[in-house]
């Protein structure tokens, strides 16, 4: 069975840059074919992202839950993520994401705010109950022209912190039954 993938990108305008590499992201990190991908670009929901109650997000919530890795992508704004992403994990009660393994990962212009994916949007991602495996991914525009072999970078070490804790979870002494 598949591993079940999803891309949230908080960024406003549709087909992003951010979009592309967590795209990259992905697939540098699982190997082809163990994975369905599916993409939620919140540019393409802006007018519910605000409503309550919406079936359209609650859906596109239910999406993110239900998947074994998500990648919450966004640009990198007021040195944080953007609102459009804010408000769509604001729909998440306490610990609404357990069970998630959640990657945070922003661009941006420079490497100023390199440390805002681990910084701002990770402890949200714990906050809500998602396993974060190790440190946000952060790409500023001026690295593009070395975009492969950054992404190669941090897939490496995020595919090495996974293989540590699968390595642990064999002699966990209870596992929790929904795994």
């Amino acid at each position: 069975m598949p591993l079940k993938v999803t891309i949230v990108v908080g960024n406003p305008k549709p087909a992003s840059r951010t979009r592309k590499v967590a795209e990259l992201l992905v697939e540098k990190l699982l190997q082809p074919g163990t994975y369905d991908l599916s993409m939620i670009d919140l540019a393409d929901h802006t007018d519910e992202i605000f409503a309550w109650p919406s079936e359209k997000m609650a859906a596109l919530n239910g999406q993110v839950v239900e998947s074994d890795l998500v990648v919450f992508a966004s640009p990198t704004y007021k040195a944080s993520y953007t609102g459009l992403l804010k408000a769509f994990l604001d729909r998440y009660p306490a610990n609404g994401l357990a069970g998630v393994t959640a990657i945070a990962m922003h661009t941006g212009a420079d490497l100023t705010h390199a440390m805002g994916p681990t910084f701002t949007l990770s402890p949200l991602l714990v906050e809500l109950g998602a396993t974060v495996p190790g440190r946000g991914f952060y790409l500023a525009l001026s690295q593009l022209e070395k975009l492969d072999e950054i992404v190669e970078a941090a897939a490496a070490e995020y595919a090495a912190n996974i293989a540590r804790v699968s390595h642990i979870a064999g002699s966990v002494a209870s596992a929790p039954a929904h795994v």
